[in-house]
């Protein structure tokens, strides 16, 4: 039955998927990250949690590779509070694992390691830590030393038992992490020796090993992964009885499947090149979104020097492979004849698009992004910057077909941010701006605060249509477009820019 609204027209009685989103977004908390109040927050509740959905002994049998790396009001049965948000997702992927019987399961904490939801594992086969660097720092600690030591958490060691239970051995799970800096890198070995594991650094992976092939995943620091993921699942398969010998004993080639999944793995908002499909539908103009979703001091250093390399590449030899979308179209080999005969006569642009969450300091993330691009030689024409248009405490899945205006005192700190750091390269000299009277007084209607090196628009959509504008009327100029600081600004120019 629809309900009245207060106009005295019903309102549409929503669908169960509907309120499945309202009842998962009633789980976000409101606080901040950093707050502690929220009982939610009590490790030990996750065993209630667990024993409640009678997943103690599924768990236990799940054969599970746990990862690490930097990168309410209703109640529950006896008075536990309910899950929070991130909990609740982990324990419903614990409860469809089981349900499935899946042969491995590939868990990666959501934030820190030692009190992650999914650190209710007890008896992984084995753990891995990627690269840490400086993020979270609110929760887990403003050094690499104390952030490393939240990542130890995962570090599990089992009791071996005879048959009348007596423990003859504590045994640690075997554990991998790459070349680390010295401090994260003694907390780690640390840990691991209090309890007995064995932890080893994987290799960078030697690309000679993929036979003439390219990783699906761009970037140099994607070798470092690829080794950490090659000795994760070698020791898997080793220690559940698929092989005797792990095959990262074996320098000098990798299994056939191996090659295949390193090859073809693909990740959204990371390293991603998407051109815009409205431009080249339209056959003029010509714009190019390259999207990272890097959000920590070091992560913008790697985001920086991908994105320098990419446009030198693309200088070099303008030609396009087929890049797959959401959707699963890709863009036709006319489409990519097109951008190749076009690209090849046209000078180039460079703008980035930014935000980040108000808990992380841009004054360490754009100096590091801008330093990493001008050490190869590229200098942003101008930096945007924009409010997302998700938000963080509601569960939707499409864009609002009309974007609300924000409050954009975040965005004007960013900006001042940004206009101090390229004027100090500037050597203090400011320019005078670019626009024209007619231009500056149809920006200011529109709510477009521009600076000298940078604009803040109100919304996502209109510094799109911004960019689509700019293409089309400079047709000769190739629009190169960094979106970074936020997978949540990446999700939503995706979302819009694939309408």
């Amino acid at each position: 039955m629809s309900a009245e609204g207060g106009d005295g027209l019903a309102n549409p009685k929503p669908s169960p998927y509907e309120e499945a989103m309202s009842a998962l977004s009633s789980l976000i908390t409101t606080r901040t990250r950093a707050e502690k109040s929220n009982s939610g927050d009590r490790f030990e509740l996750l065993f209630d949690y667990i024993k409640i959905l009678e997943l103690e002994e599924p768990i236990s049998k799940l054969k599970v590779i746990h990862v690490a790396g930097t990168k309410g009001k209703e109640k529950a049965t006896n008075d536990i509070p309910m899950p929070t948000y991130f909990r609740f997702l982990a324990l419903l992927a614990f409860k469809i694992f089981s349900a499935e019987q899946v042969d491995v399961a590939i868990m990666e904490v959501g934030l820190g390691g030692k009190f992650d939801a999914t650190n209710v594992v007890q008896a992984p086969i084995v753990c891995g830590i990627s690269s840490l660097g400086f993020d979270h720092m609110e929760i887990l600690g403003n050094t690499l030393g104390l952030i490393a030591g939240e990542k130890a958490g995962i570090f599990k060691v089992i009791s071996l038992s005879s048959n009348n239970f007596e423990v003859l051995l504590q045994q640690g799970i075997p554990a991998f992490t790459v070349p680390q800096p010295e401090e994260a890198m003694s907390v780690l070995e640390e840990n691991a020796s209090k309890l007995n594991v064995n932890l080893q650094v994987a290799s960078p992976l030697d690309p000679n090993l993929l036979n003439g092939l390219q990783l699906g995943l761009h970037g140099e620091h994607q070798f470092v992964n690829a080794g950490l993921a090659v000795s994760l699942c070698s020791t898997w398969l080793q220690r559940t009885g698929h092989v005797e010998v792990p095959y990262l004993l074996n320098t000098s080639s990798l299994p056939q499947q191996f090659i295949k999944g390193l090859t073809t793995a693909s990740l959204q908002g990371r390293a991603q090149i998407v051109p815009d499909q409205y431009i080249s539908t339209e056959g003029h103009g010509d714009l190019v979104f390259y999207m990272d979703g890097a959000h920590s001091p070091e992560s913008m250093d790697v985001c920086g020097r991908w994105f320098s390399n990419v446009i030198k590449e693309d200088e070099k030899q303008v030609s396009y492979v087929e890049h797959p979308l959401s959707d699963n179209s890709s863009i036709s080999f006319e489409m990519a004849h097109s951008f190749h005969n076009s690209a090849s006569r046209k000078s180039s642009t460079q703008i980035l698009l930014f935000n980040c969450m108000s808990v992380r300091d841009p004054q360490l993330l754009l100096p590091r992004l801008v330093k990493a691009c001008t050490s190869h030689g590229v200098q942003f024409k101008q930096a945007f910057f924009v409010p997302n248009i998700s938000v963080y405490n509601k569960v939707a899945t499409n864009v609002p077909q009309t974007a609300t205006r924000a409050d954009l005192s975040w965005q004007l700190t960013l900006q001042r941010v940004w206009e101090s750091l390229v004027n100090a390269d500037k050597g203090g000299s400011a320019k005078d701006s670019d626009l024209s009277p007619d231009e500056a007084q149809d920006e200011k209607e529109k709510g477009i605060i521009s600076g000298t090196n940078s604009k803040v628009f109100p919304t996502l959509p209109l510094a799109i249509k911004w960019l689509r504008d700019n293409a089309r009327q400079n047709q000769s100029v190739r629009v190169q477009v960094l979106v970074t600081g936020s997978l949540h600004l990446i999700g939503d120019v995706l979302r819009l820019i694939r309408k």
